[in-house]
């Protein structure tokens, strides 16, 4: 049985070697992609103009007025002391053609002073420019920036979100091998630094591993959710524990999003009334529309913490857009057991569940998950030419002594 385990860990590990390279190094790097986005590009998020910001409600009001081709679907409610307003905007429908707007943007940063706009981008385009590195690192770590289909299947996404079932799996299997014989062990939690060479590189591939073994689960597993959540995990989950539905659960998305009927002001009012008589003390911090749903969302968070730094994240209310009435809720400590293990997938495959300590420890796993990945592939090119060789000697024709002939 071991050696059929064996061929799947080596299997799995040749087919998803540079898919997970890839998202290990990415991952290690958008760990701190707020900070170093900030660094490449100060228009994006330093405010030019001191002084007081404009309302939010002016600053929306701006960004689609400049350009009616687009609706703003996420802003801040609150402006960060010394930063732009960025928002985020989908293009409308064209009422001439049925279609979406043809639109070269969806993030947009103003001035909070003076409402002039700093700067623009698509989040996410396929580029290396400076504006677009750390979005498009962060795309690549989850969708290898695979196009979707016509139809709007996710290839990227499904991609990935299938190698991460594999690896759960995997990760299983890794550790079974391991403990090949219990009477040693110890072996497989040592380094053999001063060995060198193929058994130090052995050794970083095995009792790394083992050493690692539950964050690489945890990173595996919630790598599952963040992908493939409604498709695989919800309904997992649902087995063994009730599940409460959100709207992007509940709802089928339509092809044709409406407008919505109820004003985000109004949203935003009735949101902050029903939050406090849930007992959620932190304000009003972002305003998500989802056309595509039919619903507004109100997250809760002070300016700048909308990733949320520590804990299970940040409460979002969600509301009917055409009727204005609750359509769900995600409150962080609530729930059923099934609802907190969900909360928990983000703020632990992020790292953020333990605030900086955590976002370190992350940044540290995705450079020793491309380290497994390149001491896997080696191991087995190692193994493969050390048999290459084997076999030629073999075939050479043999001395009458009985040894083979050297080759010249």
């Amino acid at each position: 049985m071991r050696a059929w385990l064996v061929r799947i860990h080596r299997w799995f590990g040749l087919a998803a070697a540079a898919f997970l390279f890839i998202a290990g190094l990415t991952g290690a790097i958008i760990s701190w992609d707020h900070e170093l986005d900030a660094a490449l590009n100060p228009a994006l998020y330093d405010a030019r103009t001191p002084g007081a910001p404009l309302p939010v409600a002016d600053l929306v009001a701006r960004i689609e007025a400049a350009d009616p081709r687009v609706r703003v679907t996420y802003h801040p409610l609150a402006v960060e002391p010394g930063h732009t307003f960025s928002a985020f905007v989908a293009p409308r429908v064209d009422p001439a053609t049925g279609a979406p707007f043809a639109v070269t943007y969806n993030q947009v940063a103003l001035d909070p002073a003076t409402g002039a706009e700093q700067g623009r981008r698509m989040w996410g385009a396929v580029s290396l420019e400076r504006e677009n590195l750390l979005p498009f690192l962060y795309k690549l770590h989850y969708s290898m920036h695979l196009p979707a289909s016509d139809s709007g299947f996710e290839w990227g996404i499904w991609l990935m979100g299938l190698i991460a079932i594999a690896w759960v799996i995997d990760t299983l299997v890794a550790l079974w091998i391991s403990f090949s014989n219990l009477a040693q062990w110890r072996r497989s939690f040592a380094f053999r630094w001063a060995a060198g060479g193929h058994r130090l590189v052995f050794d970083l591939h095995r009792s790394g591993g083992v050493w690692l073994f539950l964050l690489v689960l945890m990173v595996a597993v919630t790598s599952v959710s963040m992908n493939l959540q409604r498709e695989v995990m919800r309904p997992v989950v649902s087995w063994f524990s009730p599940l409460t539905p959100t709207p992007f659960d509940s709802r089928t998305p339509s092809a044709t999003p409406a407008e919505p009927v109820v004003t985000r002001e109004a949203v935003v009012a009735r949101a902050t009334a029903d939050a406090a008589q849930r007992g959620i003390t932190e304000p009003a911090g972002g305003l998500l529309l989802s056309p595509e749903f039919g619903v507004w969302g109100v997250g809760f968070f002070q300016p700048g913490n909308d990733h949320g730094d520590v804990g299970l994240g940040n409460a979002w209310l969600y509301y009917d857009m055409a009727s204005g009435e609750p359509a769900g809720a995600t409150v962080p400590g609530t729930g059923s057991a099934g609802d907190l293990f969900m909360q928990s997938m983000f703020p632990l495959h992020s790292g953020r569940i333990i605030g900086l300590p955590g976002r370190i420890l992350m940044s540290l796993l995705g450079v020793a998950i491309a380290l497994f990945s390149v001491t896997g592939v080696w191991l087995w090119w190692k193994k493969r030419v050390g048999r290459a060789r084997a076999a030629a000697t073999a075939a050479r024709p043999a001395h009458p002594s009985g040894d083979p002939l050297p080759t010249v």
